[in-house]
Parts: structure tokens; sequence; C-alpha cells
């Protein structure tokens, strides 16, 4: 057969096939086949949409360049890349990401796809979880000389609003204030890059990047545990160990069984990997704005393996759904090898905490 022919023939049979769905879809059918055939036709394709807009919507973004992301920003408004700049475009950058990806955001969502969909949510709320870490850290450390000075007016403005409900969806929606944070992060980062506005600073110095690499290690920490909670343990209380004359308000056994339910799994997952893609991207950040004082701690390679450990949980998932087999069984457990990148990220957050402090 001739190659021509063949080809006309299948674009003849394409045309064939899309007049007929057209057809489907024309009043005079809807007339024709009556009220409970159309009805059931637009319950059907309902169905299509949302199921196709679900499998669409549930997909995480990838990774950014920082340096590029902040260039970027940095072109578009003819400024430089000044001290912290890279640190404040990549949280910009993030809590775009967070509004802006495909579906938008979803943890308020009350329509369907959005409502049934929980991997995405989770995600968004472990991004959320670090980037209010990062705008607090930034707010009451990084853009502050000494314990006594004034706060910054953008970062006390912005702080609060990503603190905002993450699941509130009406009069104001979570959308809006968050919008109303990322805008007061630019009009510091527009402060920080213009010379004329001396208030607008960052500090990069040892001290103020251990305190916030102190909370980061406290988060990776529990995610870590409630990850290998995932098929049960039985776990020593040591709440009081350490100090003899520790309290607690009430007691506890000495044994705890821990043990995260089943349809809890998947959600401690994508919460871990949300926090850890927001993570991967602001120590991305730091690294080039505390470059500096990393080098002269020697501590530029312990940082960078922090960020190894972390692109490892960003791995692509080649199952379809969160497997939980026990830890030497036949099955995979996802939750028990995403807990190991963060414990060992956490590990060497605690030695570079040493390493800052001591030099």
């Amino acid at each position: 057969m001739d190659p021509q022919d063949s080809a006309s023939e299948k674009k003849s049979h394409l045309g064939s096939k899309v007049t007929q769905v057209a057809t489907l879809y024309h009043p005079r059918t809807w007339k024709e086949k009556g009220l409970w055939w159309t009805l059931g036709l637009f319950v059907v394709t309902y169905a299509i949409v949302v199921i196709t807009l679900g499998f669409i919507w549930s997909r995480s973004p990838g990774e950014f360049d920082v340096r590029e992301s902040a260039l970027a920003m940095a072109n578009k408004d003819q400024k430089k890349l000044v001290t912290g700049y890279v640190t404040t475009a990549t949280a910009i950058r993030i809590a775009e990401t967070l509004l802006d990806k495909p579906g938008g955001y979803l943890s308020n969502d009350v329509t369907p796809p959005g409502i049934y969909l929980d991997n995405i949510p989770n995600w968004e709320f472990g991004v959320l979880t670090e980037l209010r870490d990062l705008t607090r850290a930034m707010r009451n450390d990084f853009s502050r000389s000494q314990t006594q000075s004034v706060e910054d007016k953008d970062l006390q403005e912005a702080e609060p609003k990503f603190n905002y409900d993450s699941k509130h969806w009406i009069f104001p929606a979570t959308e809006s204030e968050y919008r109303n944070g990322i805008t007061a992060l630019y009009h510091y980062l527009n402060r920080l890059s213009d010379e004329k506005a001396v208030d607008g600073q960052f500090f990069t110095r040892a001290d103020n990047l251990n305190v916030y690499l102190a909370v980061v290690g406290k988060r990776l920490g529990s995610l870590a545990q409630r990850l290998a909670a995932s098929v049960g343990q039985t776990r020593f209380n040591t709440d009081l160990a350490g100090d003899t004359d520790a309290r607690q308000s009430t007691p506890t056994p000495n044994e705890i069984e821990v043990k995260t339910p089943w349809l809890q799994i998947d959600d401690v997952f994508f919460e871990a990997r949300g926090y850890s893609w927001a993570l991967l991207h602001t120590l991305k950040a730091l690294e080039v704005d505390f470059r500096d004082v990393l080098q002269k701690k020697n501590a530029l390679a312990s940082f960078q393996q922090i960020i190894r450990e972390l692109e490892n949980t960003q791995a692509f998932i080649w199952s379809p759904i969160i497997l939980n087999g026990t830890g030497f069984g036949p099955m995979a457990n996802h939750s028990l090898v995403m807990g190991s990148y963060i414990s060992r990220a956490n590990s060497s957050i605690i030695d570079l905490g040493k390493l800052l402090q001591q030099g």
C-alpha cells in the first residue's frame, strides 16, 4: 500500500471518530435520546474530566535552579545579587510554586477533584512548614544584626501571613493571605538590593545559620520518627534521659507502642517529601549566600552532603501507591526508605551545627 494512501486512511478514520464524538454532544442527539440519556452522558463526561484532572494535579513539582531563579528576578528588576538575595528569591519561588502549580493550591478545595486528593495537600503542608520556618528565621535572625535590633518591617508582615490557616477557603481565602506574604517578601527583596534603602539587610553569620539549622534538625527528626512508625515499633521512653532533675507534666509508660494508622501512611510520606523538597531548595540558596562562612568553618562539604541526601528524597516514585512492606520483607517500604535519607540528613545537620559553633 502507498504510504500516502495509508496516512490518508488513518486521517479519515480519525476524522470519523471525532465526528461521532461531536454528534454525541449535539443538541439534536440529546433531543432524540431523551433526558436521562443526556444526564448520563454529562455525568460520565464529568467523571472522566475529574479523574483526569486528579491524576494531573497529583504530580508534585520538580526541582528548580535557585541561582537561575534569583538571576531572573534580579534581571527583571535590574538588581544585583547581593547577600541574601538568593535565599529571599528562593522563599518567594517556593511560595509561588505552592500556589501556581497545576491545580493551584489544593489544601482548602471543597469541590472535586481537589476535595478527594490527599497526597498533594499533604505535600503542600510539608512545603508550607518549611516556608514558615524559613520566613521566621529571616524575620528573627537573618535580617537582624543583634538581639536588640529592630525587626524588618516587610518580614514582620510576611511571616504571619504564611501562618494563616492552611485550609481556610473563604473570606479571606488562604491563597489571598499567602499572596500578601509573597508581596511583602518582594518588597524586602527590592530593599535588599537598593543601596539607598539601608534598612533592608541580610546578615550571613555562623550563629544565625546555626539557629535555623537547629529548627530544621528537629523537623527532620520528627519526620524520621513518624516515617519509621509505618511498620509499628515498641519504643523505650527516653523523654527524661540524661537529666536526673528533669520532670514532665504527666507520667508516661516506660515502653510505648507506636504505629501509624494504615490510611495515614501515605499522608506522612508526602508531607515528608514536600518538606524535603522545600528544604532542599532553601539549603541550596543558603549555600550561595553563606558560602564564605561555610568555607571559613571548613563546613562546605558537610553542607553539600546534606543537600545530596535531600536530593535522594525527590527520586521518581515508580509505584502507583506508597508501599508499606516490612523492613526485611519481599515488598518495599517507601516510608522506611524516605526515613533513611531524612535520618542521614538530620545526622549531618547535627554534625554541621557543631562545626559552626566550634569552628
